[in-house]
């Protein structure tokens, strides 16, 4: 009987370090598995989306160059005349340096486009509208055969007037 007495006490005394050693893995699952719930509750919660769609866009900063105002002749009994100012906005710094390398050619290009018209085609909004989209289109125009277009995108009247 007293080889038995032993093994008896030794079985229980094991129990309880192995039950001790199975709750607390238990317990660290248990947290790990809180841990990776919250963290999905925060990355992929409805709110999340609509708050980074909601954060106000920062645009761009505009690039323009100013041409310095032309006057030209306009077909009508008597002299009239068109002086107009006019901004061109701009794609980028490297097509800024390209349009102010090349003035001389564009603001002649655009003298050509503007002269000769008949006053009473310059004087309502669409007028306007349809002229600066013909002077963006004509200034885009590649100066040779081996530049790019000049990247105007929109063209701004500074100053407009038929006299």
């Amino acid at each position: 009987m007293a080889t038995s007495t032993p093994a008896a006490n030794a079985a229980p005394a094991a129990a309880p370090r192995s039950s001790k050693l199975v709750i607390g893995l238990l317990i660290g699952v248990a947290v790990l598995a809180a841990g990776a719930a919250g963290y999905m509750y925060f990355q992929h919660k409805p709110g999340a989306a609509a708050a980074e769609a909601a954060k106000p866009v920062v645009p761009e900063k505009p690039i323009f160059v100013t041409l310095e105002p032309m006057t030209v002749n306009l077909q009508a009994e008597g002299r009239k005349y068109l002086h107009v100012g006019m901004s061109l906005k701009v794609k980028d710094e490297a097509a800024k340096a390209q349009i102010v390398e090349f003035m001389p050619e564009l603001r002649s290009r655009a003298l050509l486009l503007l002269s000769n018209r008949a006053p009473d085609t310059l004087m309502s909004t669409e007028d306007k509208s349809r002229i600066a989209g013909e002077v963006r289109d004509e200034l885009n125009r590649p100066l040779n055969d081996t530049l790019p277009p000049q990247g105007i995108t929109s063209v701004s009247f500074n100053t407009f007037v038929v006299q």
